[in-house]
């Protein structure tokens, strides 16, 4: 048995709960109703994305290369 981790990304909705995005997985987003719920649906999304590869034998992407930053832009108003 192989563990991944996945970093994703969770957006809060105006109409509430929250849109998750798994960047690394092109494809793969889920919604939740909470923070909580979101997170467990995230998993649910990525074994399910991650199995539909493995059938079709494709390679499963990992995140061993992935670097992380966070851009800060300025706009005039």
């Amino acid at each position: 048995m192989s563990i991944f981790n996945y970093k994703v990304l969770l957006r809060k909705e105006p109409e509430g709960g929250y849109t998750v995005i798994v960047p690394t997985l092109p494809g793969c987003i889920t919604y939740g109703e909470d923070i909580d719920n979101a997170k467990k649906m995230a998993k649910e999304a990525i074994e399910i994305y991650l199995d539909s590869l493995r059938e079709h034998g494709e390679e499963i992407p990992t995140e061993d290369e992935v670097l992380e930053y966070t851009v800060m832009v300025e706009l005039n108003a």
